[in-house]
This record gives C-alpha cells, structure tokens and sequence, in this order.
C-alpha cells in the first residue's frame, strides 16, 4: 500500500503513515475529526483545567499535550522527565505525528478513552530481513571486509534519506509485525523507475540479506521466479496487524494469531505477504489480487486531467507550504478529481466515500478568493462573497476551525461561524460588515436572512456540505436557499462575475438531479463510490427469491429472453465448483457461455479475447466466473450482472464496476426510469442470504428499487437478534433524551426496556408511591437536559450526615490508609481538594510490572460524574460508610429537545445551563422513571423571601432553555418513553401469561380453573410488576398519577382476550375483535401470525394468533371503526381456508351474517364463494362437538 514517511532515522527504523483503505489503515479524516474534537474539548469544554490534568505522570505514560509547533492538542507518550524548580518539563513522543518534543507540566491533559480508540497514526517500520553492514579493516592482513554491524553506517542512512526525498510514490508490503514495529519490503518510484529500497541497499553494498534457510538470499534469485512467490516460502510472523499501534491502555484482548480468524487471514496474506514479480514490472502478466486492496474508480460527466501531487495541486503557493508543513496526506484520490474544476469556479457534484471531508472543497475554494479582481463587478455592499452550509452545528464548528487554521496564509477574509436559533433578537443583532466567508446551516442562515435582505447580493460561491444530509434533513430550507441565490444572479451586474455551486456527499440523493437542472450550468459530476455511481447511472435492481435448489432453474429462465441489443452477461458465483456446476447447466440447455476461476485451463488473454469479438444483435455472451477474477479481467461493459450468489456490499460494489461503461448519464428525476435503463443487477435471494441481507436491502432502498417481503422477512429477524445482542447494553441516550433514536440500527445501546436493568435505583420507593414532587440538587452536567445529582430529603437528608462523617473520619491522618489491592466495583474514599467523597471502581487498566501505581476509572457514586485516578489515591473505606445506597440519580428534563432537528444540545445552551443549576437546590416533579434515571416535569428553582415568609419561582429549566431559542417544544418526549414500557408489558405478557395464549391446551375453561396453572399465572404476573415501573402524567394534564404496581390478582382481572368474529374472500380474510374505547391499539403482522394489543379503560386486551395458512405481512391492515377492530389479512396464496387458527380457541368464530353476502357477490352463486363458508361452517361445527364430547367425522 502507500505509504508517506514522516521522520527517518535509518533503515532500521524510521516512521510513515499510511495512505489509502485497507482492513486494518484508518481513514486520514478520522484523525483529522479526532483532532479538532481533541482541541475542541481541551480548549473549550474545560474551563477547571484541574478536571483534566493528570494527578502524577510518569514515564510510558500515555496523554495528551500541547505542540507549540503545531499549535494543537497531541496524543503522545512521555519519554522521560526532567524536574525543575517550580514545575517539571517532559521528552513526549507524539504518536500522530513521529516527533519528539519537550512539554511542561501545564500544558499535559489526561488522555479520555474516547480520544485513543482508533491506532496512533505514525507506524514504525524497518526493511524487511534487511541489515546493516560494515567494513572491517583488518592491518595486519592488510585486507578489508564488508562484515554484518549492529549499527547502520552514517554513509547507508544518508543514502537511505536521499533515496526516500527523491521518490515521487512510496509503498510498502508488510511482511511482519513484531514489537509494534512493521517490517516491510519498500518500493519507491523514481523518474517513472520503481526500485525495491531492500535490494537496491544490499546493492550498493550498504546491507545485507538476513541468512535464512526459508528465505531467497538475494534480489536475483528472486527475479528468477516469474510467478508469485507463495505466501509459504516466507517465514513471518503472523500477527495481526490492526492490533499494531493501538494505545496500549485501550487494547482489546484478540488472538494476534492470523489463523484463528479465516476472514482476515486469506484476504490478508494474499495482500500483504506475496511479494510478486508484478511489483517491480507492471507489464507483465496479470495475476490473481485480493479484492480488499484499494481499486480507484471514478465516473465522470466531464473529462478532469486528475492533479494527484500536491506541488502540482491547483492552489497558491503559500496554502502549499503550509498543507506541507502540517504534513499534509494529499491531495486523495477524490481530492485529485476535484480540486481543479473547483479552483476554476465551475459547478461541481462530488459524491464519495470521503464525501463528509471539507477539504474536497476548502483549498481550492479558497485559492479562488484570492484572487480579488474577479469580483470587482459586484455591488460595493455588505454581504458574504462565500457561504458554506454545514447539516448541524456540529460539521460547521468544524469547518469554521479548519477555514481559520488555513485562512492565516491568505488575504483576510474574516470568516464567521453564524448558528441561530428561534431568538429573533440575536438574528436582527448580527453584524457581517466585512465578512466574506460565512459557515452556517439551512435553518439558520434563513432566520439571518429575514433581517438581511442583502445577504445574497454579493453572494458567489454556494457550498453544500454533506448533501445528502442537508436533502434529508432540510429538503424545503435548502430549496429555499437555492431560488434566492438563483433571483440573486439574474441580474446584468452579475455577468462578469463567478457564480459557483459546489455540492459535495458520501451517497447520491434523489434531490441532486432537481440541484443539478434548475441551478447548476453544465457541472462536473464526480463519484468515486461504485454503489452510488450505479443509481445516478440508473442501473436497473431486480431480486429474484427463490430456494437454494431452485437457483439454477431461475438462472435458466432469466437468461431465456430475446433482446434486440447484444447482451453481455456476467454470472457471479463465489467457490469453483459453483463456477463449473452453473457452467455445464448452461451448456446443457445450449446457452453458449464462457468460464473463469483460479483453477481454469484457460488464462485471462483468452478469455477476454473471447469477451470483446463483434457479436450481431440479440447474442447473448454468457461468463461465469469468481469473485477474485474481476479486477484482472477488468470487464466494464457488462449489459447485466447476475449475483448467483449472495454479494457482501463491498463485493457487490465491485460486482457493478463491471457495468459501468453502461451507467447512464442522462440526469433525471426518478432513480430507476426505464426508457435511460441500459445496465442491470439482478440478485437471487435464498435462505442462505441473511449474512448480508441487511447491507444489500439498505441499498435497495436507498436506489428505490422493488423490494420482495422475502428479504424484508430477513432482514426484520436480523435487526432483532442485532437488538437482542445489545439487551444488556445501556438504555440509549438519544431515547432517554429526546424519546426517539434517528440510527437504531448503528446505535450500540439498547432501545428496548430490561426489567432487570431497568427497574428504579436510587430513588425512594415512597417518591415512586405519592405524587413523585422532590428537591433535587444537580451535580454534573452531561448536556442542557441530563443532568447527575441527588433527590434531597427536606426532612432528614441522610446523605448530609453520612459527608459530614466521612469528612470527619479521613481529617485523621492515621485514618487514610491506601488501599493496596484495589478491585473493580468495590468502594473507596478520594480526597478532592480539601472533600472527601465515595467513589467506586468502574475499570482498571492493565497493571504494567514496573509500575508500582496505576490508572483507574472511578465513579463519584453520589455525584454521577467519572474520572481516572492513580490506584494510590483511593483510600480505604470503613463498611459503616458504605451502607447508605448511592445517591447519585440521572435526571432528564423532559418535552424539551433542540431546534432544527439536531440531536445534540448547543454548547451555548448547556454551557448557559451549567452556570444556572450547579449546585442550587431545585424543585422538580417526576414523572418517569427506568432503572436510574428519573424524568422531570417541571424543574423549577424556588427562592424563599424569609421576611416576607413566601417562596418565588425564580425559573423553570425548560422555559430557560426554550428561552435561548436553541431549544423546542417536545410534546411526545414521555409518549414515546411510556409506548416503549407498554410494548414491552404487552409482549412480556405474550410470552408469560398462559390465559392470554391460543394454544390448544389452555384455551378451554376447563384448563384455565386448574390449580397449577393459576399458581403459573400469579408467578409470572408479579415477575412483571414487581420492577414499580412509573408512569406520570404531566401536572398541566389535571389528571391524577397512576400506580402501575398493583397487585397480582387484581391484574389478572384487568386483561382479557376479545371477541373475535371472521369471514373470507378470494384473496382476504376480515376479521372483526370487539372491544370498547380502544387507547394504543397496536396490531403486528408477520407471515403465519398476528398479534393484535390495545388498552380498553384500565383493561389490557391481547389477541396472539397462529394462524392456519400464511399471509402478505406488509399488504394486511389494521383500522379502528366505532367499538371494533377490524383487521383484512391478505391471503398469500388465493383460494378457501378451511379455518383460521392452527389450534381452536373459544373467543373466535366465523361471521354468518357475512355467509350470504358472499354468494351474492359471487359470479358463480353455487359454486366457489360458497365453498368458503362451507369450509368455514364445517370447522365451527367440528369445533363445537369435539367441545361436547362427541366425536365427529369430517
């Protein structure tokens, strides 16, 4: 792969980072977002620097400090520590970026374990099997000898730099990772000549090859051999690679052996450890390569001669050297593409899996301003001369950073970060006067515009960032956008002027076409993500659901079809005897086609010799190959491609590069439009499709293809068993906070209710039992409505007495004893300043054997908050301090979320409410709670006039945050919270309550009466109560709170099962549940079952019903009439049941009023129709002697 050095200090050590994708390389914006989000929280977040910097250090210690040459926050590693008078200096190795420097004390921050999850950018790395040589003099002989050395010669590392500064494209082949060091064979390209960096050492006489038995001594013998060297002749160690350069304190326990994960090792040693004759003669043969080793792809709509060097990059001299003295990793693939369309004004469509990156934009855009003459047309006016629109708050405060980084080498343009909310005010109040550069969203640049009319007026250039976003999101409020810039350059001032739209995203949206016709002229289209070029070029998505055994015969009929056109097709199948068994079914049914694979007799000339001869019309050209054949044919004009088997999503990307000489470039409006459709995908689905399933059908989606209910059937099973696997998991913060979690599927908490978890913690059972109105008092402040703290008691608050104690008790210095064994959830004391506080262990890191201390994490248990302490600070606790629960509660201030759709809070808005409620005594009523967490409604902050002998509501939290205009109304904040807890009552009584059941065994009265099983009935019912779930209702509501703790008998008179009435058709069966006032009616359809639920007063009703033959889940409804339900299930196959259920159940029966409505209906009044009823009829009265004790013959 390629690579970039960034410090050498000879060959047999020296550092790079590597460039590209690959499984185990990290994306470069990842570490471009890490550090923004690291000065972010350093410089900002904390103004106590004494919460974030470390209470001792020492050597190998990992943390973050500040470069005064890079002027940001850094990962590093101190080295060594040299102590002074007043403070104390360290030697710290910045991990990121390979450099030494010397950092004093107060610019050392803890590392937080969110900042060190991905691996340190800077890799060590050594020639592989490549070491130093000498010579050796020898006077009394009077001879001299190249002999082997410990150290490399001045003479060879100065070669070695030399060598590396000339190269114009550096890469590496790992062979081995030992010691978190790479060993790799080095390639560089110099003047169009690409030389091995090993061999080209051991030439010059500057090294040697390390002797081995297993290995080839010299570059000779190797160049002898043609064909690939197989991955056995090469003695590595095989360890897993993306453990390397991890920091050490975050690693996860995985076996570094490669052989004990199949997945990585085949793609892995295919990649890394073949070291073919291909790498240093790129003419010759192609040879079979991985599919995880980085292919470009592109597709264009206007030709781009690509500027892939940074000194030859279109951007002004002085961007340059600073891109290159931040050592800079460009320009990308993508940014190669873009960046000269961008840099001469034209409108530019860029959609790539980079496409969140702002600097596919931001040096050419800027490289554009500087040169003012362009602009000397437009109107002497306040107003931005660019305006880049960001999806949230959070992508604009990131855009804003990197434009006043990189703004400092250019011509002042006063950029301004404008993020408004509802506040009118503060919209009228802003100033732009000699701003030409604006970051903003949608939402708020139109609220500035309602009080700055001229804001387009001097308007060029309009950035759309994360489009794809910005259409989902804020489809109306960008359109908006749009027409005013558009109204704006109609007039003649602008004709001489650059007006520019650049639209930049990581997938294609619907909208984009509607962008690119009515506002763009004549854009450069650039996609270098194969998914999303397939749906702008239209390619047609067709799924086939058939069983395994059927695959063939599907095959068959889809390939027996006359085309006017010649048709070229590629079947994919993923092993070799798949390969050979499709191509002799084809053969025998007289199908002419072609096969490759690993194991064929034909080579690849051949084949594609065969593949490109002048067919006439209606041909049809049939290959069958494998997966691995495809980048060495390097077939792209496919008519269709047919997955014979299942594709990953990575492979199935690949899969369309094959078709992509036939995308259509016609834009137009809807995704699959057959008359431009010259390209099509046709997947067979079968039951052993599920491992992908989910990947593939978000992509269906995605490109609006028809989706079969087989594949929604799949998928529906696995996003279950995905949420199933995070049931022990934290209940998701988004759903405690807002109600609602926009990415459950990405999202790794639980969005389900444990009532082993979940049950109430830390709050007193008589505040769940009365009105739930308490004094709260909050400690640690997550965000504008989450908050930690503790429920005081008015009346005796044991917490007081118990902090009064313990702070009492560590005042003796005999009594402060470290603890020596510490252990993970035990308690401890901590001294903070001059308080003492109960903590509790939470992790422990990995104890190095020289250290005598270590880091831990701990809890404040009765603040909420967490930190990391040296084990020596944690002080033994005596058990009588320890009896008193933890105080520390959760609480969330509810109907309240943030404007315009985001899903974080402001740091305006939570920096305004830390100041406001830390500390203070609050009341607050609850009218929620789960596990530890209470919702609160109002939480308000009471002063008492003690003169006057009165109390004030000095403000309501949620009027205050509404009162910034960065925050909402929520109304369906508690709805939301209280659907999800009768959801899960009505499904725990599914699964628990016998009664409610439609199995044959207990439908009868008789067995509902039996002893045992109403000892069954009262058990699992008080399993279900016992976790005092709460359900409040808002004070405003005049409604009283109820209890939903009750007791066990009385709920089993509050449930029943309906009556339930049902009649059929050809092609339905309506089926009538008679039930009365009915609340939260909720009815779920699957292909053998229907689970109908609903609240009826204080009644829980539930219908769970198997039924006897299957159904369309997705065509069946459920609609509420008068006092009745009325559910039609669509038959999936037309014809009469002959019942409704697999197993009788006294509550449902067949609708007779209905029986002669059928016949009169019916075009055939003796015949088919009536046979329904017949049927029907019969099953009643069969059902209705077996109940009497006779026997009956059908």
């Amino acid at each position: 792969m390629e690579v970039l050095v960034l410090e050498i200090e000879d060959p047999g050590c020296f550092w790079v980072t590597m460039k590209g994708c690959g499984p185990y390389v990290v994306n470069e914006i990842e570490y471009k977002n890490l550090n923004a989000e690291m000065n972010q929280f350093y410089d900002k977040s904390y103004k106590d620097v004494d919460e974030v910097k470390p209470p001792m250090v020492e050597e190998g210690q990992i943390c973050v400090v500040f470069s005064e040459e890079l002027k940001c926050w850094c990962r590093a590693v101190i080295k060594s520590i040299m102590y002074c008078t007043d403070h104390y200096q360290t030697e710290c190795f910045l991990v990121d970026y390979a450099k030494y420097i010397f950092v004093k004390s107060k610019d050392i921050r803890v590392a937080l374990e969110a900042f060190m999850q991905i691996p340190y950018r800077a890799k060590k790395c050594r020639l592989y099997r490549t070491k130093p040589v000498t010579l050796r003099i020898d006077f009394c002989e009077d001879t001299a000898k190249i002999v082997p050395a410990k150290r490399w010669d001045s003479a060879a590392t100065r070669y070695f730099q030399n060598l590396l500064k000339a190269t114009t494209q550096m890469k590496a082949k790992l062979c081995a990772v030992e010691d978190n060091t790479f060993d790799v064979f080095l390639y560089v390209t110099i003047k169009d000549e690409k030389v091995c960096v090993n061999d080209d050492l051991v030439s010059k006489n500057f090294a040697r090859f390390e002797e081995a038995n297993e290995i080839t001594g010299s570059s000779a013998d190797y160049q002898e051999n043609q064909t690939s060297l197989n991955v056995e002749s090469l003695p590595v160690k095989t360890v897993n690679p993306a453990l390397a350069f991890r920091p050490v304190l975050f690693k996860e326990k995985v076996s570094t052996d490669l052989e004990t994960d199949p997945a990585l090792s085949s793609s892995f040693l295919e990649e890394t450890y073949q070291r073919s004759s291909t790498d240093l003669n790129e003419n010759t043969v192609p040879s079979f390569q991985n599919l995880s080793e980085e292919r470009n792809f592109v597709f264009l709509s206007n030709k781009i001669e690509p500027s892939s060097v940074l000194e030859t990059a279109p951007l002004f001299d002085d961007l340059k050297k600073e891109l290159t003295r931040k050592k800079f990793l460009g320009p990308n693939f993508t940014e190669s593409y873009c960046w000269p369309p961008v840099a001469r004004g034209c409108d530019v469509v860029a959609i790539s899996y980079q496409g969140n990156d702002p600097f596919l934009y931001i040096p050419p855009v800027l490289t554009f301003l500087q040169s003012g003459s362009c602009y000397k047309a437009l109107p002497n006016r306040n107003g931005p001369l660019a305006l880049i629109l960001c999806p949230g708050w959070k992508k604009a405060q990131l855009v804003f950073e990197l434009l006043k980084t990189y703004e400092r080498c250019s011509r002042q343009l006063h950029p301004m970060l404008i993020i408004l909310g509802q506040n009118k005010e503060e919209a009228r109040s802003v100033k732009i006067r000699g701003c030409e550069l604006i970051v903003t969203t949608p939402y708020s640049l139109l609220r500035l515009f309602e009080h700055h009319s001229l804001l387009f007026c001097r308007l060029c250039h309009l950035v759309l960032d994360e489009i794809e976003v910005l259409f989902s999101d804020a489809t109306k409020q960008v359109f908006t956008i749009l027409d005013c810039y558009k109204k704006a350059i109609i007039t003649e001032e602008w004709e001489y002027s650059p007006h520019q739209i650049i639209a930049v995203g990581t997938r294609w949206n619907k909208h984009i076409a509607h962008l690119i016709k009515e506002f763009m002229n004549d854009p450069y289209i650039v996609i270098t993500a194969m998914e999303e070029a397939s749906i702008y070029g239209n390619v047609q998505q067709v799924v086939r659901p058939c069983t395994n055994s059927e695959r063939t015969a599907v095959l068959l009929k889809i390939l027996d079809f006359t085309h006017d056109n010649l048709q070229k097709v590629l079947v994919f199948t993923n092993s070799v005897n798949e390969a050979e068994m499709v191509h002799k079914a084809l053969k025998s049914n007289s199908i002419f086609s072609l096969k490759i694979h690993k194991e064929s007799k034909f080579n690849f000339k051949c084949i594609l010799e065969q593949w490109t001869k002048k067919y006439s019309s209606g041909i049809h050209v049939v290959l069958v190959l494998t997966d691995d054949c495809m980048q060495s044919l390097g077939i792209t004009d496919a008519t269709c491609v047919i997955h014979f088997s299942f594709p990953s999503p990575r492979i199935f990307g690949e899969r369309l590069h094959s078709m992509s000489d036939n995308f259509c470039k016609v834009i137009k409006d809807s995704s699959v439009d057959q008359e431009y459709t010259k390209a099509r995908s046709v997947i067979l689905l079968t039951e052993n499709s599920a491992c992908h399933a989910l990947g593939i059908l978000r992509y269906l989606q995605h490109a609006e293809a028809e989706i079969p209910s087989e594949l929604h059937d799949f998928t529906a099973k696995m996003l279950e068993a995905e949420e199933d696997k995070k049931f022990s998991r934290p209940l998701c913060a988004y759903l405690k906070t807002f109600g609602i979690c926009k990415n459950r599927t990405v999202c790794p908490d639980r969005h389900q209710i444990n009532l082993q978890i979940d049950v109430p913690q830390n709050i007193p059972d008589k505040i769940i039992q009365t009105s739930g109105c308490v004094t709260i008092l909050p400690l640690h402040i997550v965000n504008a409505t989450n908050y930690f703290g503790r429920i005081v008691d008015k009346q005796k608050d044991q917490y007081t007495t118990l902090a009064e104690e313990i702070n009492e008790y560590f005042k003796k210095p005999s009594n402060k004893i470290s603890v020596k064994n510490v252990e993970k959830l035990a308690f401890y004391g901590l001294c903070e300043k001059t308080l003492f506080h109960r903590v509790q262990v939470i992790e422990i890191s990995p104890k190095e054997e020289e250290n005598l201390f270590f880091n831990v994490k701990i809890q404040y248990i009765d603040e909420g908050r967490t930190s990391q302490v040296q084990s020596y600070q944690l002080l033994h606790l005596p058990a009588r301090f320890q009896c008193l629960p933890p105080q520390a509660v959760e609480f969330v201030v509810c109907r309240v979320k943030p404007v315009d759709n985001e899903m974080e809070w402001n740091p305006k808005v939570t920096h305004y409410i830390h100041h406001k409620i830390k500390g203070k005594l609050h009341e607050a009523k609850i009218v929620h709670t789960l596990g530890n967490t209470a919702w609160v409604d109002p939480m308000v902050r009471i002063t008492r006039l003690s003169d006057l002998k009165m109390s004030v509501n000095e403000y309501n939290v949620r009027s205050e945050i509404l009162s910034t205009g960065l925050g909402t109304d929520n109304p369906e904040h508690i709805t939301q919270l209280q659907k999800l807890c009768r959801h899960m009552k009505v499904l725990d009584h599914a699964k628990n309550l016998e009664p409610l059941s439609i199995k044959e065994d207990t439908a009868g009265p008789e067995n509902a009466s039996n002893p045992q099983n109403l000892s069954m009935q009262e058990n699992s019912t008080e399993n279900c109560n016992s976790s005092k779930i709460t359900f409040g209702n808002h004070p405003c509501d005049g409604v009283p709170q109820t209890k939903e703790a009750e007791d066990s008998t009385l709920y089993q008179h509050k449930r029943f099962y309906p009556e339930i009435k049902w009649f059929q058709n050809e092609e339905t069966v309506t089926m009538k549940v008679k039930i009365a006032s009915v609340a939260d009616c909720k009815c779920e359809f699957s292909k053998e079952k229907v689970v109908f639920s609903a609240c009826s007063g204080d009644k829980l009703c539930l219908a769970d019903m198997e039924l006897h033959q299957y159904i369309l889940a997705e065509k069946s409804t459920c609609v509420i009439k008068d006092k009745e339900a009325i559910i039609v299930l669509a038959k999936e196959k037309k014809g009469a049941w002959c019942k409704l259920l697999k197993n009788k159940n006294p509550h449902v029966s067949f609708d007779f009023e209905h029986w002669e409505d059928f016949e009169d209906k019916s075009p055939f009044p003796v015949g088919t129709k009536k046979l329904y009823c017949t049927a029907a009829v019969t099953e009643e009265l069969v059902d209705s002697s077996e109940g009497s004790g006779t026997e009956s013959d059908e």
